[in-house]
């Protein structure tokens, strides 16, 4: 099986690599079997080593028909764990248990909206380990002032706690990226802040950051910010925590 350049296929070849990912996921709950979802298994490098963790109840979400056939053929125990789909289209709650945990090697092209749709499930996703590019990741584990901090810092690290594990280098992959990559791990927070929408939160970050040069008063002209600290008005996004972010979510709504 070839990778399709369209579908950011890049397949993982080396095993001891796949290893280190698959024992990065280290949530349990004694003597309970835990919903695991692996998005885009491609050639089941990862899976081969997650079918080996019982604590865990695998399924797996890939769009490629012929990597699924490839699956079939070569994993055959994963076959009735296949669910063939856009995993940006997949309903979490309808196919999966409360709590879920998340791997994968995830396609360059569409980590971002994955992100997007591991917050909107946030109340089961409990961890995720994901190999993404390592620019992304550096982006999102990183702190206020910084020049790559931004919306998915922000959104991410007020729900998840943020773990760069490993740099991959373009090597073991087939076909070889142009970029290096990277293996990241985010653990939900014991105590999560009290953000009644989460929707509107992310609305104001987005705001904030889509202006970034420009100052919170600015940037936010379209809320009421009559209740938000002066000193928040007068600076920029990324001069901004994220619990400033959470108090000025608060003090608009």
């Amino acid at each position: 099986m070839k990778a399709k350049k369209k579908l950011g296929q890049h397949f993982l070849t080396n095993k001891i690599i796949a290893q280190k990912i698959v024992n990065a996921l280290d949530f349990k709950i004694k003597n309970k079997q835990i919903d695991c979802l692996e998005i885009g298994p491609g050639k089941g490098i990862l899976t081969e080593f997650l079918l080996q963790r019982n604590e865990y109840n695998l399924q797996v979400v890939e769009f490629d028909s012929e990597a699924v056939e490839y699956l079939n053929e070569n994993l055959p125990e994963i076959s009735n764990k296949i669910i063939q789909d856009d995993i940006l289209k997949v309903d979490f709650k309808k196919h999966f248990s409360s709590p879920l945990v998340v791997i994968g090697n995830l396609p360059y092209n569409i980590t971002g909206p994955i992100f997007f749709k591991i917050l909107e499930n946030k109340q089961i996703v409990q961890q995720s380990v994901v190999m993404i590019q390592k620019e992304v990741a550096e982006r999102i584990v990183s702190p206020p002032g910084s020049k790559v901090y931004g919306i998915l810092s922000v959104l991410l690290q007020a729900f998840y706690k943020i773990e760069y594990l490993t740099t991959v280098e373009p090597n073991v992959f087939s076909p070889p990226p142009k970029v290096r990559s990277a293996v990241i791990k985010l653990t939900k927070l014991k105590k999560l802040p009290e953000i009644e929408d989460w929707r509107k939160f992310k609305n104001i970050v987005k705001a904030a950051f889509n202006q970034r040069r420009k100052t919170l008063r600015n940037a936010l002209k379209l809320y009421n910010t009559s209740q938000v600290p002066t000193d928040f008005l007068q600076k920029r996004a990324e001069q901004l925590s994220v619990d400033d972010f959470i108090q000025i979510y608060n003090s608009i709504y």
